[in-house]
């Protein structure tokens, strides 16, 4: 799902871009990385607060364990 940028009522479509949304509430970001880092973290919580969500997930599927790979967030709304 593109998420457009939106300042001072200008709209910009080439924004980010949300992997999955569940249910309409929660956000999955899916990454194939090594580790995941804090950038990766930014990221999910950055599309929370755009979309007003509470709940994210990102998940590494580059991991010989899915548990391993699973970081549950909260948006502090």
């Amino acid at each position: 799902m593109v998420l457009p940028i939106t300042y001072e009522n200008i709209k910009i479509d080439a924004g980010y871009r949300i992997d999955m949304i569940v249910e309409g509430c929660v956000i999955v970001e899916n990454k194939t990385v090594e580790k995941l880092m804090p950038i990766h973290e930014a990221q999910l919580l950055t599309y929370l607060k755009m979309k007003n969500y509470k709940l994210g997930f990102l998940l590494n599927w580059n991991v010989p364990r899915m548990k391993d790979g699973i970081k549950r967030m909260v948006n502090r709304l």
